[in-house]
This record gives structure tokens, C-alpha cells and sequence, in this order.
């Protein structure tokens, strides 16, 4: 084989390598760790459509514990907010607080296959241990087709084991302040 067509070999393999990862690229948070008790800007990152077809919606589960969750609007897309009971309550400035956003969703717009964009909201998390991982289950909408983000790995497994994981999220010890 020439220096060529090892060139051309090369550089084949380099694309056939890059397709893969990107028809494979899993809805993830853009920052995977926090600490606990803290506020929390998720920036929800979603790098494809489904089979092909454009996104036209994306909604979130939030997972117990995370609490006082703001979406950020998104032009081109309608946002709603689903407000419920929290596991459990907590204080905010003393006030007792039972129930809130559990569920966001932004819906209405059309985001291509070929195309990657981001969905923010911020939150508080939940006053854990370290090392706990929280999963915010995503659905992404195309056309008629449905992508479940809502998997979450059983003890000794990863969500690399898992066709569709669930985004999540790791806290680390608690910082002070506010």
C-alpha cells in the first residue's frame, strides 16, 4: 500500500470513527458535577434528533430533592413548567416550601437532526453525600419518533452500559455560602 492510499485509508476510518460517536451522542448536562445544597445551572445539551427527524420537544423529570428549579425561556419554543409535591419540604428564607417545578418542558420548536442545542434551567440540589448521582430523566420529541433519556443504571453498572441514559449529575461536598 502507497503513502496515499494509506492517507486515504486513514483518513476514511477517521470519518466512519466520527459518524459513530455523533449517531450515538447521548442527551447529557453540560456540567456533571455540583455541590451539594447548592444552586445549579443545568444546561441540558442535546446533539441530535431522533432517526433523523428534528427535535420538537424536550422535557425533563426533575429528580427528589432538587427544588426552586427556573426554565430559562427559549425563543421559537413554548416552555411550561409542571408544579408538584416535593418528597420533602425545605426552607427558603423562612418559609416552608411543599411543592414546585418537578417537570419542564419546551415544546413548539424545531431544533434539525444536524444541529445541537442547549435547554437551561437552574435549581437548587439537595443536601446529600458526596458522591451521590442524580439523574434528570430527559424525552426528546421528533415528529413522530421518541427518544427516552429515562434509563438510570442498577448498582455496578454505568450508563455507558445503557442505550439511553438519563443525564446525571454527581454531587461533591457541600461548599459554604449562598
Amino acid at each position: 500500500m502507497n503513502r496515499i492510499q494509506a492517507l486515504a485509508l486513514g483518513a476514511g476510518f477517521l470519518c466512519l470513527a466520527a459518524t459513530a460517536g455523533t449517531a450515538s451522542a447521548h442527551v447529557t448536562l453540560e456540567t456533571r458535577e455540583a455541590p451539594a445544597g447548592s444552586y445549579y445551572k443545568a444546561v441540558v445539551k442535546v446533539p441530535h434528533g431522533c432517526g433523523g427527524a428534528a427535535t420538537t420537544a424536550v422535557r425533563i423529570r426533575l429528580p427528589a430533592g432538587v427544588v426552586a428549579a427556573k426554565p430559562m425561556p427559549k425563543p421559537g419554543w413554548t416552555l411550561t413548567a409542571k408544579d408538584g409535591e416535593y418528597a420533602q419540604p425545605y426552607q427558603s428564607h423562612g418559609r416552608t416550601i411543599t411543592h414546585g417545578v418537578t417537570e419542564i418542558a419546551w415544546t413548539g420548536g424545531s431544533l434539525p437532526d444536524a444541529w445541537y442545542d442547549e435547554f437551561v434551567f437552574q435549581a437548587v440540589l439537595p443536601k446529600q453525600p458526596a458522591g451521590t448521582v442524580l439523574y434528570f430523566p430527559v424525552v426528546q420529541e421528533c415528529g413522530s419518533g421518541v427518544a427516552r433519556w429515562i434509563e438510570i443504571p442498577e448498582p455496578g453498572k454505568t450508563p455507558a452500559d445503557l442505550p439511553e441514559p438519563a443525564p446525571g449529575l454527581t454531587l461533591t461536598a457541600p461548599t459554604s455560602g449562598h
